[in-house]
């Protein structure tokens, strides 16, 4: 990692109540990505939730798509200050695949193929909060947008909702990931322009 593309510049805006402070409106879906996108194909993914004791959770592809499916229309919210709003994807809620996880941990660290990660509370991921998505405006998942599947936390900023997600594991210590270790907020609010530590 260290490869920072472009589009980490924005413009500030105002006006719009479903738009966050510091945040401004983009019609487009700009790629942001520290390092090169790695290539998953579906026949290899697999998602994982590890506990706190060790235990493991596993779900091929298909057994991934076997789950309850649901529609998500939210808006999503980019650090460097670009917002998209009514986006629409379709996964699988975080809640299904927390249904037979017992832990006590209140902390998770969510792992990317090729390596990225990212703190999040794990009262964050459930309670309808996340999903992790797989299509996106009906269709596939972009390799470039965190395809074949990526983690969605839209009330979190989008560097919370860790492209070419691999599975959660669950921490007893609230521990930074990638961008946490490099200056960025350890939960990320956008309401609260948690941008930075």
């Amino acid at each position: 990692m260290g490869i920072i593309s472009s589009g980490f510049h924005g413009k500030r805006r105002t006006g719009n109540a479903a738009i966050p402070p510091g945040q401004h409106e983009t019609g487009t879906f700009p790629v942001l990505t520290a390092g090169p996108a790695p290539y998953v194909a579906r026949a290899d993914w697999e998602f994982f939730i590890t506990t706190e004791a060790g235990q493991r959770h596993a779900w091929s592809w298909d057994a991934f798509m076997a789950l309850p499916q649901v529609d998500i229309r939210t808006d999503i919210h980019c650090v460097t200050s670009w917002s998209k709003l009514g986006t629409s994807w379709r996964g699988v809620s975080l809640d299904t695949l927390f249904e037979d996880v017992e832990t006590a941990s209140e902390f998770t660290t969510a792992h990317s193929y090729g390596g990225y990660t990212t703190n999040v509370p794990l009262r964050d991921l459930l309670g309808g909060k996340a999903w992790v998505a797989w299509e996106f405006d009906g269709e596939p998942l972009e390799r470039a947008h965190g395809g074949p599947a990526r983690l969605l936390v839209p009330h979190l900023y989008l560097w919370k909702s860790a492209k070419w997600i691999n599975g959660i594991e669950l921490m007893r210590e609230d521990i930074p990931g990638f961008w946490e270790s490099n200056g960025y907020h350890m939960h990320g609010d956008p309401w609260r322009e948690e941008r930075y530590s």
